[in-house]
């Protein structure tokens, strides 16, 4: 039998990890959950509650830790470098204090570097923080953009060398968001898009599908836009979701979605992929 995706949300932790978190995954019904571990728009690097951290761990929710979106580990800049491989150090040391499985960074932006340039850097900076988790810390998971400017990687395809510069370090894994995967070329609006998109990532990186960001659209294809749209509301639409999570290659990955609006809106957009999956 194929194995179930759990589905979820980014929650908010107003009123600490533990507490708000998981008030406001029960809010939504969420089955796993994704979470900041310091500030998603700065570089301070909060050092958490133990306390806090152990009844998040006790509570047995399947979570996942987010970086900050400063981190860029293609930049040309030797400042933002470093605070980015801080920021990633940081977060994959709170995400194994908390049990996450996974910590999501976005694949960066080679800014105003040669991209050859950009995948070295990663070879060197990148690795080593792959190399330091421990077995039973989290995967570090990769987050493909949606095309703007100098990005390293936007297409599934774009992640075989990305990989490549990682040594395919078996720590190193992906994270999908179908806004991000629309908006930069892949038709997830249509079944056969559906399949040729996913198929696509498992030639190129097999078994390292860890997580998928479950957002619609508000752009159009290949927009290269990164606008978030609830379920359904978006141009992919509500169906194709249905198809990603039948595709042989999602089986048993959670799906979190990072959509607009409250906990109204998220708790519907949490159904709706529950209805997706179920029926």
């Amino acid at each position: 039998m194929t194995s179930l995706s759990p589905i979820g949300g980014h929650v908010s932790v107003t009123g600490g990890l533990a507490k708000g978190g998981l008030r406001y995954a029960a809010d939504i019904g969420a089955e796993m959950i994704q979470v900041f571990v310091t500030n998603p728009r700065g570089w301070a690097l909060a050092a958490g509650t133990p306390a806090q951290d152990a009844e998040l761990l006790a509570s047995g929710m399947l979570s996942f830790v987010h970086a900050p979106y400063l981190v860029n580990m293609g930049s040309p800049t030797p400042e933002t470098l470093e605070k980015s491989v801080a920021t990633v150090r940081h977060n994959l040391l709170r995400g194994h204090a908390i049990g996450a499985k996974g910590v999501v960074i976005h694949t960066g932006s080679a800014v105003s570097q040669s991209r050859d340039a950009a995948l070295r850097q990663l070879h060197e900076h990148l690795l080593p923080l792959l190399e330091e988790i421990p077995d039973d810390g989290p995967d570090l998971l990769l987050e493909p953009m949606a095309g703007q400017g100098g990005m390293l990687c936007a297409t599934v395809q774009d992640l075989e060398p990305y990989l490549a510069a990682l040594d395919w370090h078996p720590k190193a894994g992906v994270c999908l968001d179908t806004c991000h995967a629309f908006s930069a070329g892949h038709d997830l609006s249509t079944s056969e898009g559906v399949k040729e998109t996913l198929d696509a990532l498992h030639a190129v990186a097999p078994g390292r599908l860890k997580l998928i960001h479950a957002n619609d659209s508000k752009d159009t294809l290949a927009s290269r836009k990164d606008r978030h749209e609830n379920i359904g509301a978006g141009h992919i639409g509500a169906a194709p979701f249905a198809e990603m999570l039948r595709h042989p290659a999602v089986a048993g990955v959670p799906f979190c979605i990072e959509t607009p609006g409250g906990a109204e809106k998220h708790r519907e957009d949490v159904d709706t992929l529950k209805k997706l999956r179920d029926t």
